[in-house]
């Protein structure tokens, strides 16, 4: 087994766009929800999102090039541009037939989606843009990513929901791991504030309406809590072999060391009673980094602060560790950020990246009831200096997808 380790993170994201605002605004509990700014509301239940303001896209691409590229791929795309920075690796120097791309989206170019409708509706077919296809599929984050990079290796977009970045970065670690890579750009990208979209979550009944709250209305574990809020926006990590790693003398931030990943099979959307499927997902990682439930000292959740979603998580993470589950110190990043869906997992893994590297547990913010059905320590009371060496990343989808990425923090 090689070991993984991650040399370089890009994220953009509600509370920064770029990889120091964000971890700034994590842990000192800055929210970046808030009233949604881009498209009128009227008729939406929920009228709340984290959306990515400021981001100058032309600084980091082409103008022609970004107009062909939905949102949700300019996000990965300028992500991937930091994270390569933030690595110090030249693409040139590496062997691009080891180098692979895995990106995932849950919901893709759902922008251009609505965009093309409406242009197909109002003024025929012969008028839809011959680059509707190419914008709108999920794959294409992953695919721009390799043009720019002249990445050759193994190249996919994974779709499965909320689930869908910790997938990827879980898979990212395998090919390295099974020696097919040496080096992986991988990670997640969503830009799924649109009114489609949210009209839909909302038909669902899974988003908040405390719209007269927009920063307290995320309050994952919370007994108030009543439903997710939208976010968007991508983060990348550049993973490599350690000694591919160590031979060109890059900075190693963390390593990752386990994956699991299970399904509920039990329903399109509602998680099933008792947490069976989190909970596997969660051993399997643990004992893929060969190690015990008692070493992991953090967990990043789910925590989506829908009644169902943070009632059975808490329940997943009691059946792991049984009593020693009150012991661990929890904390759901959404209610900063919001919900980034597809991007959630690989945002979440940066976090938890940092927080190994400085000893530092980011905070839940927005917690004011406590719910007797939610009562471990979910870091409510403001973030926490801790010298950690393992950290679990969870991620839940529709469908009933569970995946759980174990980080470690690195140790020559």
């Amino acid at each position: 087994m090689r070991r993984v380790v991650i040399t370089g993170m890009g994220a953009v994201t509600p509370v920064g766009n770029d990889l120091d605002s964000t971890w700034d605004a994590i842990k000192n509990g800055v929210c970046g929800i808030d009233t949604i700014s881009r498209f009128d509301t009227e008729g939406l239940a929920c009228k709340m999102a984290g959306e990515i303001k400021g981001l100058d896209v032309e600084a980091f691409l082409d103008k022609k090039e970004a107009k062909r590229m939905d949102r949700f791929t300019q996000y990965a795309m300028i992500a991937a541009k930091m994270a390569i920075a933030h690595a110090d690796i030249a693409f040139s120097e590496v062997d691009l037939e080891r180098t692979g791309v895995i990106i995932g989206s849950g919901i893709g170019g759902i922008e251009t989606f609505e965009q093309q409708a409406h242009v197909f509706s109002t003024k025929g077919p012969s008028r839809v843009s011959p680059f509707f296809i190419p914008m709108m599929i999920s794959n294409m984050a992953a695919g721009q990513i390799a043009i720019m990079t002249g990445a050759k290796g193994v190249n996919y977009g994974v779709v499965s929901a909320c689930a869908s970045s910790n997938h990827a970065l879980g898979e990212g670690f395998r090919s390295i791991r099974y020696g097919d890579v040496d080096v992986m750009i991988t990670g997640g990208a969503e830009a799924a504030v649109t009114p489609l979209s949210i009209a839909g979550f909302c038909s669902m009944k899974a988003m908040s309406t405390r719209n007269d709250d927009p920063k307290g209305a995320c309050c994952p574990f919370d007994a108030r809590r009543d439903g997710f809020i939208m976010g968007e926006g991508a983060g990348i990590l550049i993973l490599e072999e350690l000694e591919h790693a160590k031979k060109r003398g890059a900075r190693i931030i963390a390593e990752i060391v386990g994956y699991g990943a299970t399904d509920d099979a039990y329903h399109i959307t509602a998680p099933a009673e008792g947490g069976e499927g989190p909970a596997r997902a969660m051993q399997i990682a643990i004992r893929d980094a060969g190690i015990q439930p008692s070493d992991i000292g953090y967990i990043n959740a789910h925590g989506t602060s829908t009644p169902y979603n943070d009632r059975t998580e808490t329940q997943a993470v009691k059946a792991v560790f049984g009593d020693a589950a009150y012991k661990i110190p929890m904390s759901s990043t959404k209610s900063m950020t919001g919900h980034l869906l597809g991007a959630a997992g690989a945002v979440e893994a940066i976090i938890c990246a940092k927080a190994l590297e400085e000893g530092f547990l980011p905070p839940t913010i927005g917690y004011k009831e406590p719910d007797p059905d939610c009562d471990l320590d979910y870091l409510t009371d403001g973030g926490r200096k801790a010298d950690i060496r393992y950290a679990l990343s969870n991620s839940l989808g529709f469908g009933g997808h569970n995946a759980s990425v174990c980080l470690k923090k690195y140790e020559a």
